[in-house]
């Protein structure tokens, strides 16, 4: 794993993966949480930092939902999912008193939580560390980049969907990637298409090829497109890991092809 890592950082982390979009709904806590789940699998060791303050949806998917968050020697102790403590979770769900409660929070308290995450968390040794971030690239992302720089190289997995108004947003997604010196693994298409459950004919709901088109244009790989999958979204709001549970839903091919490339090109391309 390399050089051991001090008390409460980042220094165990092998590679760090920032999940992101220009576009809020476009599913990145779903590709965090399924990429996560098939890089385990895989028997890698990963962390989820869910930096998506307003709209914190990892812990309800990988069913850590009211977990207590404890303090050790080295700062606080992630929420692990397993008894292997193969995934570990940070997020501000795991703060809130009632999972309710509004983050209604300026921009300097937000960064303030953020480099929190960052350097007071013991993150122990993991090969991969997800990061979870909200739409845009507004403060908390200039924050998050800016905290996790000095750690590790940084990688980026940019997510939207197939219509033009998403990609259009992505589009400067991909600049904030350039403009920030973060490394494009590549882009996924989320919700491209719906397969049928009775006939397998895929409807393109919300059209299709934005996500690969895309890609080519800004000269980054295409890894990949995730059709709607009722499978997915069902063990998504149950809290399964759909990775072992679905391994014949139509949403599993893309997912676990996309994460067999982020396992070719990251230690490569993030070296």
């Amino acid at each position: 794993m390399g050089t051991a890592a001090g008390p409460g950082n980042l220094a165990g982390v092998r590679h760090i993966l920032l999940v992101l979009s220009g576009k809020g709904g476009v599913g990145k806590s779903t590709i965090s949480a399924e990429l996560a789940l098939a890089l385990r699998h895989a028997g890698k060791k990963v962390g989820i930092l869910d930096v998506d303050l307003c709209g914190p949806s990892i812990p309800r998917m990988l069913r850590a939902q009211g977990r207590a968050v404890h303090q050790c020697d080295g700062g606080w102790v992630p929420v692990f999912v397993d008894q292997e403590q193969s995934i570990s979770i940070m997020s501000v769900g795991f703060l809130l008193e009632n999972p309710d409660e509004a983050v209604v929070w300026r921009g300097p308290k937000k960064n303030a939580l953020i480099k929190q995450f960052v350097s007071d968390v013991a993150w122990g040794q993991l090969d991969y560390l997800v990061v979870d971030t909200p739409p845009g690239t507004s403060d908390e992302h200039m924050a998050t980049v800016d905290a996790l720089r000095p750690y590790s190289p940084l990688g980026a997995l940019v997510v939207t969907t197939p219509q033009a108004v998403s990609v259009g947003d992505v589009r400067r997604e991909l600049t904030f990637c350039r403009k920030t010196g973060l490394q494009v693994l590549g882009v996924v298409e989320n919700m491209s298409g719906f397969v049928c459950p009775h006939c397998a004919e895929c409807t393109n709901v919300f059209s299709r090829g934005g996500g690969e088109e895309l890609a080519t244009l800004a000269g980054v790989p295409f890894l990949g497109s995730v059709p709607l999958d009722p499978e997915l979204c069902g063990s998504l709001e149950e809290g399964r890991d759909f990775i072992r549970d679905f391994p014949k839903s139509s949403a599993f091919p893309a997912l676990f092809s996309i994460a067999q490339k982020v396992l070719s090109q990251a230690p490569a391309r993030l070296s």
